[in-house]
């Protein structure tokens, strides 16, 4: 096949991949132009392969070589065929064609040696880090593409948003990370609370552990509010990168009627396609 051809099918693999894997991303991608959306499909493909290495590996050291080899990929220095990978090579493609910034990416990375570990998330602040480097990232990415170049005042946006959307995310995974022995909830909330984090690893101090949830939907609450106001300041064009907001809100009020140990929260299926239809309206 010639190059282009591949390149064509490494992008439609991309597609698969975030639909089978990350299905409110791609409802939300769908939406974005027709010449934009297979490189946001290849930016939220990546973002999986680094999510999921946790899952992949039975201890830290063969993550931290896959972790290494992603920032080498990324940064030129990788070995062997990495036009071959086709989450790497549709991902250097668009970084390549939207002169995105590298070191975005790289960070994401750096941030996820996290995710290898079974160390509780030390403090509120190194959460909120945590979702900068690893969700803020993609809407400033994605919203970069979008304009066809950078957008300073999206910035603003990004990082509330990058918040919102992980916080939001994390809480509703609480029940898969607890099984795994992660605990992504920060210590020092748990520990106002009485909690260790060992209570989450074992299910215990569900009531306790449910005002501390609480705290953090009204953050995660308070991170989306912001981002929206930061709207009216950006471009119009780099707006539809953050349509994946839209299921922030309705997974914080079902995450508010599910027990904190499971199961997941999730919003019907029939609905989302209608969240985002009366969210982007907003936009």
């Amino acid at each position: 096949m010639a190059p282009l051809e591949r390149l064509d099918d490494a992008y439609r693999y991309c597609e698969g991949l975030v639909r089978d894997h990350d299905r409110d991303r791609w409802l939300a991608d769908g939406l974005l132009p027709d010449d934009k959306r297979r490189h946001a499909f290849a930016i939220h493909a990546f973002s999986y392969e680094a999510a999921r290495i946790r899952e992949s590996i039975h201890e830290a050291m063969p993550g931290e070589i896959r972790l290494q080899w992603w920032i080498d990929a990324i940064e030129g220095e990788a070995r062997g065929d990495v036009a071959g990978h086709p989450v790497a090579a549709t991902l250097i493609d668009t970084i390549r064609r939207f002169s995105l910034r590298r070191s975005g990416f790289v960070n994401l990375l750096e941030a996820r040696r996290f995710d290898l570990y079974d160390d509780a998330m030390p403090t509120l602040n190194d959460l909120e880090g945590y979702a900068g480097e690893t969700a803020s990232v993609l809407f400033l990415e994605v919203a970069q593409v979008l304009c066809g170049g950078a957008d300073p005042k999206a910035a603003d946006a990004a990082g509330h948003a990058g918040v919102a959307y992980a916080l939001t995310g994390l809480m509703r995974a609480l029940p898969i990370h607890a099984r795994r022995n992660q605990v992504y909830l920060p210590a020092d909330l748990l520990k106002a609370a009485g909690i260790e984090p060992d209570d989450v690893r074992h299910g215990r101090k569900a009531e306790e552990l449910a005002g501390v949830l609480a705290n953090l939907r009204d953050g995660a609450t308070s991170h989306l509010d912001k981002a929206l106001s930061a709207f009216a300041e950006i471009d119009p064009r780099a707006r539809p990168a953050f349509l994946p907001l839209a299921f922030v809100r309705p997974y914080l009020a079902a995450l508010a009627k599910t027990p904190v140990y499971g199961p997941v929260a999730e919003i019907a299926a029939w609905r989302k396609p209608l969240i985002l239809w009366w969210f982007g309206r907003r936009l």
